[in-house]
């Protein structure tokens, strides 16, 4: 030992790992005997104090920059701020009456020429859009300030992030940071807002009829001018014949989900009490869901959530004892719009937790206490089963919201039961081309390809021989890619479905073996689904097209020529898409078309960061982040409100 220190007598040993080889007996002996001093208790305590005093200093200079950052904002808010003599114009104040029904026309509202801003707008396009949510938020988002006079109509004033309603129906997030005023969106275009519901449309006149209802309850209809008009009303939630829906929750709007927090609250309440009975115990604590999409499993999952992490905690533990959730799905599989994989996964965790998946089930009925199906027995017969429950959620299919109704019964060549037929471009067929779109669930893009027969041949057949060569048979291709872009994958082989339908063997399709393929064709395009994402895009693309004809419109007036068609600005719209997430229970599903993704935790923090990325404010983003905080230190709000 002491020869190897005489050895390295300029070694200090504070280097003692540094110049020395990396094996051998010098390094192992060296390494084990040479070892930096240790320090006292009063430099260890001297440390910690200066790194403790570090902390302590950046502590307050943060809360110090924080606070300051308060006082300036309340400075500069809290001032004196008059308006004096705000302008009004006098038909703003005395609006005119006609119309078909003598109605007073707003042709020029309150705040039109309140400042200079709002003036530059008084004579551009009036743009009025009707409904607030996922496809108007599309298009108001997209919009360029300055170019339109735009007014928004909804019976709401608030637009909803709907998908984690099911999260706010028991207290996993505030109903409060799902909404944003809509005023507060159409700030950015300085745009306007009727809180009314749309009844009524005149097209001849452009004029749209509103009902309004004033604090006495009363109702008062007027018209609402406009130049361009997009129709984003949304759907309803489809009866489907079944008796006795009344008596069902739906999960559409804050009010829906308000009223089933309410519910689930009361059913616990009751359940918890000693004057309850076992039967009547088991009743209020059975939750019925009746359909197997997203919205239905979302809700499923976050009730068994509730029930796992805070009513085990906070009432009676035989109350979790005598949970029961049913999930009655007419399909074979839950969540049977994703991949396979996706649904059996979902089943697997849904049965692990205990959830009753009841598949290729009808509901029959439902009641007051109980809901009636019928499924097929062991003997491949009907019977009909019987759950009693004091909640049930009808989420299964939509149905036509009735100004769309009433806009396709204007309309003759609108044939479709649950929506409002548009082209590829979003604008309602039949009606003047151009003015009308719609988007969202209230709408659904053609996928007939024999109505547009005569225009297909007489573009293809130009020899006007009455029959459609191979050759003449691609120029009709490239037409039906334009006229309905989602029949693109179907007509990709077009040599093979010419052959097959060229029965004769002539190598040309007599009109006859042509309609017949068009049809065939056309039954094979399946209609985009009413998702959020859908009306998202849909209203960022009519946002796109609006900008444009702007920017052409200065250009045609100046030229004196007429406005361009929508087909010289822009193609017809096409969706893209970017995949489908679901939520089931601490755990997550994504459909990314051929791949999918699922599992716990990390699932699950995947689908809260698309979710908080998709809010439409930073205020909701904020909201919500703290409402996750605030569950998971102290769980979920119980009180009944």
């Amino acid at each position: 030992m002491l020869t190897v220190a005489r050895a390295c007598p300029k070694i200090s040993p504070a280097s003692h790992f540094y110049k020395l080889p990396r094996s051998g007996p010098r390094a192992r002996t060296f390494a084990t005997e040479v070892k930096p001093p240790k320090k006292s208790l009063l430099q260890r305590a001297i440390t910690v104090a200066k790194y403790t005093g570090y902390v302590a200093a950046s502590s307050v200079v943060g809360v110090g920059v924080f606070t300051a950052g308060i006082f300036i904002h309340d400075a500069f808010t809290y001032t004196e701020r008059h308006i004096d003599r705000v302008p009004v114009n006098p038909l703003a104040l005395h609006l005119e009456r006609g119309g078909k029904k003598n109605l007073p026309i707003a042709r020029i509202l309150v705040d039109d020429e309140e400042d200079d801003e709002m003036k530059k707008l008084v004579d551009k396009p009036k743009l009025v859009i009707i409904g607030g949510g996922w496809g108007a938020m599309g298009v108001l988002q997209t919009l360029h300030p300055g170019d339109y006079h735009v007014t928004v109509i909804s019976g709401e004033t608030f637009t909803t992030f709907t998908p984690l309603l099911p999260s706010a129906a028991v207290g996993t997030v505030q109903f409060r940071s799902l909404i944003e005023p809509i005023r507060k969106i159409i700030a950015r275009l300085r745009g306007h807002f009727v809180s009314g519901k749309a009844v009524d449309i005149s097209m001849h006149e452009r004029l749209v009829e509103v009902e309004t209802t004033s604090m006495g309850g009363q109702k008062q209809n007027l018209y609402i001018p406009y130049d361009k008009l997009i129709i984003a009303v949304g759907s309803t939630s489809s009866t489907h014949g079944v008796p006795g829906l009344d008596h069902c929750f739906q999960l559409k709007t804050i009010g829906d989900a308000r009223l089933i927090r309410r519910r689930i609250l009361d059913n616990f309440e009751a359940a918890s009490l000693p004057t309850t009975s076992s039967e009547e115990r088991k009743r209020l604590l059975s939750f019925v869901v009746c359909g197997g999409g997203p919205t239905g499993v979302e809700t499923a999952a976050e009730i068994f959530d509730f029930c796992q992490e805070d009513i085990m905690n906070y009432f009676p533990k035989i109350c979790r004892e005598d949970v029961s959730i049913h999930v009655i799905q007419s399909r074979g599989h839950i969540l049977n719009t994703y991949s396979e994989a996706i649904s059996n996964y979902a089943e697997a965790k849904f049965k692990r937790d205990g959830v009753n998946l009841i598949t290729n089930a009808r509901v029959a009925g439902v009641t007051p206490d109980s809901v009636i199906y019928s499924s097929h027995g062991p003997d491949g017969k009907m019977e009909q089963h019987t759950i009693p429950t004091n909640f049930t959620l009808w989420s299964t299919g939509i149905a036509m919201n009735p100004f769309a109704k009433r806009v396709t019964d204007l309309l003759p060549n609108q044939v479709h039961k649950k929506a409002i037929e548009v082209d590829a471009h979003l604008r309602v067929k039949g009606s003047p081309l151009g003015d009308i779109y719609a988007v969202g669930d209230c709408a659904t893009i053609e996928t007939s390809l024999v109505s547009h027969f005569m225009d297909f041949v007489e573009e293809a057949d130009q020899d006007k021989n009455g029959k459609i060569d191979f050759n003449e048979w691609e120029v009709m291709v490239a037409r039906i890619k334009k006229t309905i872009p989602m029949a693109e994958d179907h007509v990709s082989e077009a040599r093979e479905i010419f052959q097959m339908y060229d029965t004769n063997g002539d190598n040309s399709l007599e009109l006859n073996e042509l309609v017949r393929l068009l049809d065939d064709l056309g039954n094979k395009i399946t209609s985009l689904p009413a998702t959020a994402q859908v009306a998202s895009q849909q209203g960022k693309y009519i946002g796109k097209k609006l900008n444009k004809l702007a920017r052409q419109r200065s250009v045609l007036q100046a030229n004196e020529l007429p406005d361009t068609p929508d087909e010289a600005i822009i193609g017809p719209f096409r969706y893209f898409h970017l995949g489908s997430l679901a939520y089931i229970g601490n755990a997550a599903v994504f459909d990314l078309g051929k791949y999918s993704f699922m599992g716990g935790l990390a699932a699950m923090y995947a689908w809260r960061s698309v979710y908080w990325n998709e809010q439409v404010s930073t205020r909701t983003r904020a909201l919500l982040m703290i409402d996750w905080i605030i569950r998971g230190i102290w769980g979920r709000d119980l009180s009944r409100l």
